[in-house]
């Protein structure tokens, strides 16, 4: 999967593919991969092995969508984009017209559902929490609108691609 991660006044590419088990390849602006090592501990710190170097920190998700992370006694914030969003962003501001189906990017497991059939919903409000890469996201609306359709449930397993919620415009 591909990010652009702004973090101060640097924007960099960064692309993230699973390696199997808690193992991750890591390229930014297109350099040599970097094999990482991540584990979530219980108490919601990742411990990342980068070659024999160990690291702990962990990650907030802050109410602007942004991202607080604290490696140490460092804290960075940065604000993640992922392609799908860069599309809509790069599309200027267009609103997607019509049905919008919310799909996952990357498999994962559902952890949270935030809406029923029925809801309305405004454009960027969370609809479902998602794990993974060991990480949870939140999948939003592209749309103001109302839930039509959902097609999964807390604890299902997803894979790639998989239709996870309709939201339809309002009439």
């Amino acid at each position: 999967m591909r990010y652009e991660i702004t973090v101060g006044e640097e924007t960099s590419s960064v692309e993230i593919r699973e390696a199997g088990g808690n193992l991750f390849d890591v390229c930014i602006d297109g350099s040599e991969p970097v094999r990482l090592d991540v584990m979530k501990t219980p108490r919601t710190v990742y411990s990342i092995l980068i070659g024999s170097k160990q690291y702990e920190g962990s990650v907030d998700g802050l109410e602007d969508g942004s991202f607080e992370i604290h490696v140490g006694a460092t804290a960075f914030t940065c604000e993640v984009i992922d392609e799908r969003r860069k599309v809509l962003i790069g599309a200027g501001s267009k609103v997607p017209a019509g049905k919008q189906e919310i799909r996952v990017q990357i498999p994962g497991k559902i952890v949270k559902l935030l809406v029923s059939v029925g809801d309305p919903v405004e454009v960027d409000q969370a609809l479902v929490v998602i794990e993974a890469m060991k990480m949870e996201n939140e999948l939003k609306s592209p749309i103001d609108g109302v839930v039509t359709q959902i097609e999964v449930a807390d604890g299902d397993t997803v894979e790639t691609d998989a239709l996870l919620i309709v939201v339809d415009p309002p009439e």
